[in-house]
């Protein structure tokens, strides 16, 4: 429990940094006692975790971004024996994204092939996105030149970078399985 509500609290923060590169308008506000002109944002960002292990990030940034639309994904590893493994996207529910930001929050970008195939999936479904902000705690070296490499115009928001990825794709020193971490092991069946 303590991991998760740590991964809770690191993305209050993560969001609260991402939203200094969002846009923003000037609005009058109106209060019992008067008004005044505030920078309020434009738009409300729509806010997709990969599940499992992202419901931790996805509620710290929804604790921030309270008005934002939200959006669901699975991407697990789908392994075929020894290190060999291959990303399995299948459930997806979120609302439409075209032209608008979108978040993409998962706490390890290890391959960075989940954040990568859940752009891909999410794209021809729901529409192109205005800008894309990509989420993460932690992170390998390969993983985020990974992401760097085919989504280009993404803007990338991680905690640390650790600089080796083993060749089950973890990473070293990471934190371990961030799912199992926070929610209990899975089970093998």
């Amino acid at each position: 429990m303590r991991f998760r509500k740590n991964l809770f609290r690191c993305s209050q923060i993560m969001a609260y940094e991402m939203s200094k590169h969002l846009a923003y308008d000037t609005k009058e506000v109106t209060t019992p006692l008067g008004s005044l002109d505030m920078n309020l944002l434009a738009e409300q960002p729509v806010l997709v975790s990969i599940l499992r292990a992202g419901v931790p990030m996805h509620n710290g940034f929804l604790d921030f971004f309270d008005h934002a639309d939200n959006g669901f994904i699975s991407a697990y590893r789908k392994h075929s024996g020894g290190h060999k493994f291959v990303v399995k996207v299948e459930y997806l529910a979120m609302p439409p994204i075209e032209d608008r930001v979108l978040f993409l929050v998962d706490p390890m970008i290890a391959s960075g092939r989940s954040i990568v195939l859940t752009h891909q999936a999410i794209v021809p479904a729901q529409g192109n996105p205005s800008k894309v902000f990509i989420a993460g705690l932690i992170g390998s070296e390969e993983g985020v030149e990974y992401v760097r490499r085919h989504l280009p115009d993404a803007h990338i928001f991680i905690g640390a970078i650790d600089n080796e990825l083993t060749a089950k794709s973890y990473i070293v020193p990471g934190l371990g399985d961030a799912g199992d971490l926070a929610f209990g092991a899975k089970s093998s069946g």
